[in-house]
């Protein structure tokens, strides 16, 4: 099992298929405060609306500095389903091969309805110039976006 990420780790760089297939590489957005989330599964109810809170607040994030980058193992022709299905305007990036969310610690035994499953887990990571400074682990869908604006001084 990947040790958890913490606060003042680099940030393990990555290079992954956006929705439209495009590539996004992390360390191509250094000069950003870069949000990186993951999630289970696109069109799901809890990950629907976490994407949607984060596309809710993607104006205030991004005046602040901030992008967001949403990873999940779905592939790119589900993200855009779910981004034209629900409106999103945030960049959703495949990991198929779970390589990425394995280097964040993102994929591992995690709990389901009491029993222990390899999963993605819903983790939220803030990265400033390569280094992670903020690091939240099974975090929940609901009302996560507004505590991670809440974390980072941003207020409701």
């Amino acid at each position: 099992m990947t040790t958890r990420l913490q606060p003042g780790d680099t940030a393990p760089d990555f290079t992954l298929v956006d929705d439209t297939g495009e590539t996004v590489t992390l360390s191509d957005l250094k000069d950003r405060k870069v949000i990186v989330y993951f999630y289970p599964a696109a069109m799901t109810p809890g990950c629907t609306k976490q994407a949607c809170d984060f596309s809710d607040s993607i104006d205030r994030l991004q005046s602040e500095g901030y992008t967001v980058l949403g990873i999940s193992p779905d592939k790119p022709e589900k993200l855009a389903k779910f981004r034209e299905r629900d409106g999103l305007s945030i960049t959703l990036l495949s990991d198929p091969s779970k390589e990425v969310l394995t280097q964040w610690a993102a994929f591992g035994e995690k709990k389901l309805y009491g029993k222990v499953v390899q999963g993605v887990i819903r983790s939220t990571f803030v990265v400033e110039a390569g280094k992670i400074t903020l690091a939240q682990y099974n975090v929940k869908a609901t009302g996560h976006v507004a505590k991670l604006r809440r974390d980072l001084g941003l207020g409701d």
